[in-house]
């Protein structure tokens, strides 16, 4: 069985209804990077240089249970990290209705929490910068319901800020486990990086354009630059888009099971 994402985003919910900077603020607390303790409360961060680790509980309401992240080790641009998650649904939810997405962040998300000339973003799609990744990680056996994916933000300015929604959203899926499935419809299907990936798009107050791997994988090393161009070839995105956020991390539905980072880094230009 498909799932699909809920017409509210994990980060959407609260911009919609006028409190998104209320809500991004309350509860942040920030640690460093040589700190071993586990974060647990939602929306908890632990600073990485340029990146930042979220504990993305962001669809209250519709769970039970618990998530923590913790970060292992932080070399250049280079780091490691993980979460661990036990989620269940509420009286309210759905097993469709992905629960949580912690995640590192690289640039905005809702706004700026690291450095942002060191993010490098935002990027103009039409400039063709490449986006290098490599991102290295196992996933537990028997996780449940979720995924393993990358998560773009676009915009169609290069000054956004926590008040402005996103125009575009591009969510890369390297894994997916108990029949999760992407939000909207099948578009088409693509080669790039050395596999096939089924393009899927979708609506939730701006586009969603999700590729996901025929087939599983644990490692990979991408350009984020291919994906943006292969909507531009099919006329789905503008080359005057800005790229302003890159984020990953693994959006549970349900279950419990936990994702380690081995290794991940993203290099611009």
């Amino acid at each position: 069985m498909q799932h699909r994402r809920p017409r509210f985003s994990k980060k959407a919910k609260t911009l919609l209804s006028g409190t998104v900077a209320l809500a991004a603020a309350i509860g942040v607390t920030v640690a460093q990077a040589d700190e071993s303790s586990k974060k647990c409360t939602a929306f908890d961060t632990i600073t990485l240089g340029k990146y930042y680790v979220n504990n993305n509980l962001w669809n209250e309401g519709k769970y039970t249970g618990t998530q923590c992240v913790w970060s292992d080790s932080q070399a250049g641009s280079t780091v490691s990290w993980g979460t661990g998650y036990s989620l269940a649904n509420s009286a309210t939810g759905k097993d469709y209705d992905v629960k949580s997405y912690a995640s590192t962040v690289l640039g905005w998300h809702w706004g700026w929490k690291t450095d942002k000339a060191a993010t490098q973003l935002p990027i103009r799609v039409g400039d063709r910068k490449p986006v290098k990744t490599s991102w290295e990680f196992t996933v537990s056996s028997n996780p449940g319901t979720m995924n393993v994916a990358y998560d773009l933000w676009l915009h169609a300015k290069n000054t956004a800020d926590w008040q402005d929604q996103p125009t575009d959203e591009i969510m890369i899926w390297l894994n997916r486990q108990g029949g999760a499935g992407p939000l909207g419809t099948k578009y088409g299907s693509v080669s790039l990086g050395g596999a096939m990936w089924d393009i899927y798009q979708g609506d939730i107050g701006w586009k969603v354009y999700s590729f996901v791997r025929r087939t599983n994988t644990t490692k990979a090393s991408l350009n984020l630059d291919d994906f943006t161009q292969a909507l531009v070839r099919r006329k789905l995105l503008g080359n005057d888009k800005y790229v302003s956020g890159i984020e990953s991390g693994t959006e549970v539905f349900k279950g419990t099971g936990r994702l380690d980072t081995k290794s991940y880094s993203v290099n611009i230009g």
